[in-house]
């Protein structure tokens, strides 16, 4: 028998597939696409995406944090921000790279996600916390990606290439500057938030080794905090932008990725 999820998830897949094609073939061609189409397709397959994730991720034993589902989580939230900056900012063309993105994170966290990785001592607020953490480190890896772009692009500008792959394939430097500073703005306030429930929610760091990943999460904090108030009051952009984007994200990836490999694989905690 055919499940309620596995319908969901072939609509959404149906929704995700419509629309990147008929944005790609509009763009190709060098056609204004219809926003309000893209608009409503992409919401109806994150709606549908949302309810496979639901029922996946919220179970009676409290919140399933299995790397697949939340591979579908991180995937999709990407997606949404990326449908959400279009509505503004002129880099429709974007969703491109989100669309593709999500169908995958939906397909793995629907084929190969287990209810079996929950947290023995849970409570709302330590959910609430970690939640906000992946969604912080899904933005911050998206203002990532984007730095990187840019610095193709600024490149390609600065050196007066002849084919200018990135100049010509993606939105203006200046539109896609503006997003940074939007996935910087956004992940910066996440990640704000899920320090102050961490520090009301988590007893002892020292006991449950967090310290080291709290402390690299502090100092990246400070170092996005630096890019922005450097931004609106010192008019910082362009490469040092670029840089105290990479300086930040590459903290919270010592913090959390270096860390669990040295307690785990090193120390065998």
């Amino acid at each position: 028998m055919i499940s309620l999820p596995l319908v969901y998830t072939i609509l959404a897949l149906v929704a995700y597939t419509t629309s990147f094609w008929y944005l790609f073939l509009k763009l190709m061609a060098k056609r204004d696409p219809n926003h309000w189409f893209i608009g409503i397709i992409l919401g109806l397959g994150l709606l549908l995406h949302a309810t496979v994730l639901y029922h996946d991720m919220l179970t009676p034993m409290g919140v399933n944090y299995d790397v697949f589902v939340l591979m579908s989580f991180t995937s999709g939230l990407m997606l949404l921000l990326s449908l959400l900056y279009s509505t503004y900012r002129p880099i429709l063309a974007l969703n491109l790279i989100g669309i593709p993105v999500a169908a995958t994170g939906l397909i793995l966290g629907f084929a190969f996600s287990q209810s079996t990785q929950f947290i023995e001592q849970r409570s709302l607020g330590l959910d609430i916390h970690i939640i906000l953490s992946l969604s912080a480190y899904a933005v911050l890896l998206m203002a990532t990606i984007q730095a990187m772009i840019l610095w193709f692009q600024d490149r390609e500008l600065k050196n007066k290439q002849k084919k200018r792959f990135w100049v010509n394939l993606l939105p203006s430097f200046q539109a896609m500057e503006s997003l940074l500073f939007d996935l910087i703005k956004t992940g910066f306030l996440l990640l704000t938030v899920a320090l102050v429930f961490g520090f009301f929610t988590i007893d002892n760091f020292f006991a449950q080794h967090l310290a080291h990943k709290t402390a690299f999460s502090i100092i990246s904090w400070f170092v996005y905090g630096a890019l922005l108030i450097g931004h609106y009051r010192f008019g910082w952009r362009g490469q040092k932008a670029i840089r105290f984007t990479l300086i930040g994200f590459f903290l919270l990836a010592v913090g959390f990725i270096g860390s669990k490999f040295v307690l785990e694989m090193i120390l065998g905690r």
